[in-house]
């Protein structure tokens, strides 16, 4: 039995707090283990100045970390479950899906304005295609601005830029205690959050069944299947995290309801649908949601913005 366990993650304060949070907890289960935290760039760190769905590679977060799990330098990876692609390395499986914190996202306007009440033409800063697309939507006069860097540095680029908003998850938010400079929950009925948002992934060997049991207590099964269900949904339309796609399950009396939405570019052309079933058929009712948005016109749609991104 391993004494001594390598939690691996991106060096980010945000990713170091999710790395930490899931230390802390098992350092609580196992006072006998030793836990260490190794911190690393991705490549996603690396590349601050061109959008992310122009680099067009999925896994900008989690490479590094993967590639470091396979060959054992760590026991486990710890990674913002959004950031995770559909499509694992042969070997790997998430170990955990640990309890979702709220999966929406906020808006920070200088102003103290929300979406409704914000001037025509308002700048507003966003590193997501998903979020432009359903903003754009909403009020097709927002001029939309892409910032990158980590949460910290988008909240800098607000005064910095002079833009009159930003939008970011409320988890990262949250987690870093930047609860004051929350100007509006965004409705879900305006914007459906990025597939797995808000919750924290637990990434292993699907050959480690020692790390598995391990880690087991802190896996959710609600999460678990809410997420799943988005995940499936995500892989049967071929979208990776930089394309615009929107999704939420949620368990309501027993039965998981999952939306899901896919927009335009620009935001003139948007489907939207809703599924609900047994929770223990989350990835069927994924797939099934996916199929019913193709039909709706999400293929057309998808193809349209990988052309324009060269996503592959």
């Amino acid at each position: 039995m391993k004494q001594e366990i390598i939690i691996g993650t991106r060096d980010s304060q945000l990713a170091m707090w999710q790395a930490r949070w899931v230390l802390e907890k098992l350092q609580k289960l196992y006072p006998r283990k030793r836990f260490f935290l190794r911190g690393m760039k991705t490549r996603g760190d690396h590349i601050l100045d061109v959008a992310l769905a122009k680099i067009g590679d999925k896994g900008l977060f989690t490479k590094e970390l993967e590639v470091a799990l396979s060959v054992g330098e760590i026991d486990l990876a710890v990674h913002s479950m959004k950031d995770l692609p559909t499509r694992l390395p042969e070997g790997l499986i998430i170990g955990a899906f640990c309890q979702r914190e709220y999966p929406g996202d906020v808006l920070i306007s200088r102003h103290g304005l929300t979406l409704e009440t914000l001037p025509p033409g308002a700048r507003i800063g966003t590193s997501s295609l998903r979020r432009t697309a359903q903003i754009l939507h909403f009020r097709p006069d927002f001029n939309v601005t892409t910032i990158r860097g980590n949460l910290t540095t988008r909240l800098r680029k607000l005064e910095e830029l002079n833009l009159d908003a930003i939008i970011l998850a409320y988890a990262g938010i949250h987690r870093l205690g930047h609860d004051a400079r929350i100007t509006q929950l965004i409705p879900l009925d305006i914007c459906l959050p990025a597939v797995g948002q808000g919750a924290i992934a637990i990434e292993i060997r699907a050959d480690d069944p020692e790390i598995q049991d391990l880690i087991r207590p802190l896996d959710d099964p609600g999460s678990r299947a809410t997420i799943t269900a988005e995940r499936a949904l995500m892989r049967k339309l071929e979208g990776g995290c930089q394309v615009p796609i929107g999704a939420l399950g949620q368990i309501q009396h027993n039965q998981l309801l999952l939306e899901g939405a896919v927009a335009s570019l620009d935001g003139r052309q948007l489907v939207r649908d809703r599924i609900s079933g047994p929770p223990n058929e989350a990835e069927q009712l994924g797939e099934e949601l996916a199929a019913r948005l193709i039909k709706l016109g999400a293929g057309g749609i998808l193809e349209k913005a990988r052309q324009e991104f060269d996503l592959e």
